[in-house]
């Protein structure tokens, strides 16, 4: 193929892209709408490895809905008043109201991945978090809050790719962290940390949605896709919510003896 034919079939790729995205913000605006006028509370939790994609699949969700009744949260590191409450106690203050729609980029899932890994819990705090958590989303999803848990995952390869291109770029340096450091060096680590986090947290009322996110593209599409098909909504064309299985799948311990979770 020759060059100019390559970037004509990038354009067209993009020009694709861009045309699906547009069509599924529009079918995002119905749901906000459709949330608003029922007083609908909807959490949205976004956990996966460093470098996975969460700020861009967030974004384009983000981009044409209301502000003032969508809220991104990204917590930074706990102050010494944090560390010293109820742990779930710093994220409850941020749970959405009645007609708001709240994005959570990291979550109180910092205690299943990043910080037993780090060493910035104890295993009796990290047991504690897997014997709670599951007990305090349903009574959150009692009191009327609906919850969406996606996991974006990458291969070890893609991983590397994007954190040296993180490096490299002056316009992402606010994603650099110290954690990026060590991400791959403690790659099996995390996989461990992931596994038994699906396998103790996952449950029918709020399970885990694992994303193959190696193409950013497909992974933003297919979280769309799959996030309509989950909110109800009597405006949304039900032909664009059918996500990708092979992108976007409930985990199932199924799943994981398949080889479908990155490792």
């Amino acid at each position: 193929m020759s060059k100019d034919a390559d970037k004509n079939s990038d354009l067209n790729n993009r020009e694709a892209y861009a045309s699906t995205l547009h069509d599924l913000q529009v079918e995002l605006v119905k749901i906000q709408k459709h949330t608003i006028k029922h007083g609908h509370k909807v959490l949205v939790i976004f956990e996966g490895r460093d470098a996975s994609g969460k700020d861009g699949v967030i974004k384009r969700i983000v981009k044409h809905l209301s502000p003032r009744e969508t809220r991104v949260v990204a917590l930074g590191k706990p102050s010494d008043h944090d560390r010293a409450s109820w742990y779930f106690r710093r994220y409850t203050r941020y749970l959405p109201a009645s007609q708001e729609m709240v994005l959570f980029n990291r979550s109180w899932y910092n205690r299943a991945g990043v910080e037993p890994v780090m060493g910035f819990c104890t295993d009796s705090e990290y047991e504690s978090f897997l014997q709670d958590v599951i007990p305090f989303e349903h009574m959150l999803i009692a009191s009327g809050i609906q919850i969406l848990k996606y996991y974006l995952d990458i291969s070890k390869s893609e991983q590397k790719k994007r954190l040296r291109n993180r490096q490299d770029d002056p316009l992402k340096q606010w994603k650099v962290s110290p954690i990026d450091a060590v991400s791959v060096k403690h790659w099996d680590a995390y996989t461990e940390a992931r596994d038994r986090m699906f396998e103790r947290t996952s449950s029918p009322l709020s399970p885990w949605i694992v994303v193959r996110a190696d193409d950013k593209r497909l992974a933003r599409l297919n979280v769309i896709r799959d996030f309509i098909s989950r909110l109800a909504c009597p405006q949304t064309d039900k032909h664009l919510a059918v996500p990708d299985p092979a992108i976007v799948f409930p985990y199932d311990e199924a799943h994981a003896n398949a080889g479908l979770l990155a490792t």
